[in-house]
């Protein structure tokens, strides 16, 4: 099914509102299996309205007009389609019952006539009814092709959409279901080059790639009756996916970390550290706390984070974390030895069982001769401490301190995973 959405409202046009509605109404009609192909503004006006009209019913199955259902005159959203579809007005019953309930309360205002607007139907329309304001929308179906009239204000339209609209609709189309898998450690280009062939010519489910600071996404989806039709569907595409290898023969599976929209490398690592009931401390450098302010947005913070260290000076290494301060000095505070050492004395310190460490070159000038982006990220537990060296290239300071706290994120959890017996 094609659909079209019409905006009605000049304040559009003029810039004076956004138009947050389209965005919301080709979200819902995706969950649906609904393809959205024109999104059009309209000012309100009675001949360009019913202009956009005839193109629309000639090229959609699905036309969808929000706003300009209110009591004033440039209110003609319902008045113009009806004239369009050559039918006549009338009174919604419990609409009608709730604008003169409405009123009834109110001792300093009274009906009039033009309120009466609000609880017009074009005749032959399913109602669909307003929880929050008085409009009254709907739905009718003429030579093949479905018109809904809904209000323009989003606090009115997203519930008159979710309660009245969707569960018509969703009667006669199949749903869009989607499944987003999570990249750490592979670019979109190299991950993109890899799926080439399939992303060329995919057609039922789809690939959608999308590139992140620091991660990529990829958004599969399939139009199916029900979930259980759509997810055979999705893990068979899932499985083809991820056996793919890149040039250095590492399957895509070694770069996946996890699943959702909403989802992240702070939340798994936090996750893991929950089921595994083990705690976490840090000592950052150039990241300044960001790793442990990650680990505070999440509730239940207090389970697996006592505290931690942020140290940047030279000094204030050695000093709060008790690292012998030649020794800084011969290694440098861009190195693997004091990476190394500011995990282990951050962990003893707090007795945490998992110790990470950042420190290294945010940029944009060098230091110890070493180029911006380049980290180093420590991570002790009990009789084993390691680092990994991290060349996050030239970016902005906050770009290269997010991509870094999001390696150490991932250290975490690849030690949580593998190393649960060293814990």
């Amino acid at each position: 099914m094609k659909a079209e959405l019409i905006a009605v409202g000049t304040e559009i046009l003029t810039g004076q509102i956004v138009n947050t509605n389209a965005q919301f109404l080709s979200e819902k009609m995706a969950e649906l299996g609904i393809d959205v192909y024109f999104q059009t503004s309209v000012g309100d006006n009675e001949e360009r309205l019913l202009s956009v009209l005839a193109i629309a019913s000639q090229r959609s199955d699905l036309v969808i007009l929000c706003g300009g259902l209110g009591p004033t005159e440039d209110d003609l959203t319902k008045q113009t389609l009806a004239k369009y579809l050559k039918k006549n007005l009338v009174f919604d019953e419990q609409a009608n019952q709730k604008l003169n309930a409405f009123f009834a309360v109110r001792e300093q205002s009274s009906r009039t006539p033009n309120n009466e607007r609000q609880v017009q139907l074009i005749e032959g329309s399913v109602p669909l009814q307003n929880r929050v304001g008085l409009a009254v929308g709907g739905l009718i179906t003429i030579n093949g092709v479905t018109y809904v009239v809904l209000p323009g204000p989003p606090s009115e339209l997203k519930p008159m959409v979710n309660n009245e609209l969707l569960p018509l609709l969703s009667k006669y189309h199949t749903k869009l279901y989607s499944r987003v898998l999570r990249f750490f450690g592979i670019g979109e280009s190299q991950l993109v080059t890899v799926l080439s062939d399939i992303i060329e010519n995919q057609t039922d489910p789809t690939i959608a790639p999308y590139a992140k600071i620091g991660e990529v996404t990829l958004r599969l989806s399939t139009k199916a009756e029900n979930q259980i039709l759509a997810n055979k569907k999705l893990d068979r595409l899932e499985t083809q996916l991820l056996s793919r290898k890149t040039p250095k023969h590492q399957p895509l599976s070694d770069f996946l970390y996890g699943y959702g929209e909403d989802n992240s490398l702070p939340r798994e690592a936090f996750e893991l550290l929950k089921k595994n009931n083990k705690t976490i401390t840090a000592a950052e450098s150039l990241t300044a706390g960001l790793f442990q302010a990650a680990l505070a947005d999440f509730s239940g913070a207090s389970q697996v984070f006592n505290g931690g260290f942020v140290t940047y000076s030279m000094e204030e290494k050695a000093k709060m974390l008790k690292i012998p301060l030649a020794r800084i000095k011969e290694h440098g505070i861009v190195s693997a030895y004091t990476a190394e050492q500011m995990a282990v004395q951050a962990r003893l310190l707090t007795n945490a069982d998992i110790g990470v460490s950042l420190t290294g070159v945010a940029g944009p000038d060098t230091l110890e001769g070493h180029p911006a982006g380049t980290v180093f990220i420590g991570l002790a537990i009990q009789n084993k401490v390691e680092s990994i060296k991290v060349l996050i290239g030239s970016r902005s300071r906050s770009d290269v301190r997010h991509i870094a706290v999001l390696h150490a994120f991932s250290l975490v959890r690849k030690t949580l995973l593998k190393s649960e017996n060293l814990l």
